[in-house]
């Protein structure tokens, strides 16, 4: 886990793609950081590279998280009510007897 950044220096710049850059100096306690060294190095990357893709991950990971608790939060607030439950499943069924079924003789 990435410690709190104690000062952040922002350097903008561009990569290949025009895409703005900024550096940033992080303080990590030394096993963590020879972790990532470990863990880039067995990936090829660059340190700048693993930490961004480490980084992107886990914001992708928040944001999935944050969708799925408000889906949740709406059900809650306001179930499927029994009629509909019934109405997905009588569908459900329609669906599944028009699909041909392989009773398992090969025919």
């Amino acid at each position: 886990m990435l410690s709190t950044v104690r000062h952040t220096f922002v350097i903008p710049g561009y990569n290949q793609w025009g895409c703005i850059l900024s550096k940033i100096a992080i303080s990590l306690p030394q096993d963590v950081l020879e972790a990532i060294e470990d863990a880039r190095r067995a990936s090829g990357e660059s340190r700048s590279q693993f930490l961004r893709r480490a980084v992107e991950a886990y914001l992708r990971r928040q944001k999935e998280r944050e969708l799925d608790e408000q889906y949740i939060r709406g059900y809650v607030a306001k179930p499927e009510t029994p009629q509909e439950i019934g109405g997905v499943y009588s569908a459900g069924l329609a669906a599944l007897a028009q699909e041909p079924w392989d009773d398992g003789d090969g025919q």
